[in-house]
Parts: C-alpha cells; structure tokens; sequence
C-alpha cells in the first residue's frame, strides 16, 4: 500500500509541476489578450541588444498569440511529461538550462531588428534531452523513450535546418543544443 501512496503522490507531483507551468503560459497570453495595451510581448530578445539580456528570461514564458501558444502548449504536456519520468527536478533542470543556452545562442545570432518570444526553445530542449539522455546514459529505458520520442518529434527536427520568417530558427537550434547539455550533465550511468 506505501508503494501505490508513493506512486500517487509522485503522480500528483508531476501532474502540479506540468500543469502549474502551462497555466502561467496561459496566464500571461492571457493577460496580453485582455490588456491590450501591455507591453508583455517587448519582453522577448532583441538581439544584440544589451538591455534585452535580462529578457533571455522572459521571452520563452510570452507567446504571439493564442495559436503560437497552443503550438507550444501540446509538446510540452506530452515531453515534459517524459522529461520528469526520473525525477520532477529534472523539468525544471532542463527548463533552466535550455533557456540560458537558448537565449544566449538567440541574444548572440538571432536576426537583427526582430524580438523572439515562446517557449518553443524549451520544447526543442526537453526534444534535445529525450533523444540525447538514453545515449549519455546508456540506459535501456531511456534509450526506449529516445526512440519513441524521435518517432514523436522527429520530423520537428527538420525545422533546425530550414529559415522561416516569424519562427526563431536561433531559439529552435539552441534550444536543442540546451537539451543535450542538460541531458550529458544530468547523465546517471
């Protein structure tokens, strides 16, 4: 019985973790939607722009929209579910991660003149992460979820490659490369 309470609660855990995270997305575009006139959006990176460095924290937490919103909202339930399959800490290990490397890499190589806002970076980092954490830790389990994961997201990879105007190229590429970090430092094996 201890067992199924410990199961329980952990569930529970993940489940506050996740859904407390897409609540403050929702949140926020949310209070962008209703007070038109907040500049929440301003809040993303301008690239090379000094006085957006502090933004590198903000801008995967604002969305363009409702549908840009709902984009990013579906991967992260089913990946950051995957994510936390060890431990609950490691969503928030990876989040952190990827949104200093994702941000850094976008401040640093993002396009001039444009702001880059979304949380797509942190669904290539939790992408970067699944795939590359079965390899570092040479675990039958996670190299299971790598390949179910890349059966999942794989095509998503595609996007890493190719320069589409309003999409932050930069955001996906770092993003990704923040998972795998987070995934070779966090590696048990």
């Amino acid at each position: 019985m201890a067992a199924i309470t410990k199961l329980k609660r952990g569930f529970e855990e993940r489940a506050s973790i996740l859904f407390g995270f897409i609540a403050l997305l929702w949140g926020l575009e949310l209070v962008d939607f209703i007070l038109p006139g907040t500049p929440l959006d301003s809040w993303g990176i301008r690239p090379r722009h000094v006085g957006s460095l502090p933004f590198i924290f903000t801008a995967p937490f604002l969305h363009g929209g409702f549908a840009h919103l709902v984009a990013n909202t579906i991967p992260i339930v089913i990946l950051g579910w995957l994510v936390m399959a060890r431990s609950a800490d490691d969503f928030w290990r990876v989040i952190g991660v990827t949104i200093v490397i994702a941000g850094l890499g976008t401040w640093a190589l993002g396009a001039p003149g444009t702001i880059h806002i979304g949380a797509s970076s942190i669904v290539f980092g939790f992408i970067g992460f699944l795939l590359l954490r079965g390899v570092f830790e040479k675990s039958a389990l996670w190299i299971a979820i790598s390949i179910v994961v890349a059966m999942l997201y794989g095509g998503a990879l595609f996007s890493l490659f190719s320069v589409t105007r309003g999409i932050s190229w930069t955001g996906h590429v770092f993003g990704f490369v923040g998972g795998i970090v987070a995934a070779r430092r966090h590696a048990r094996g």
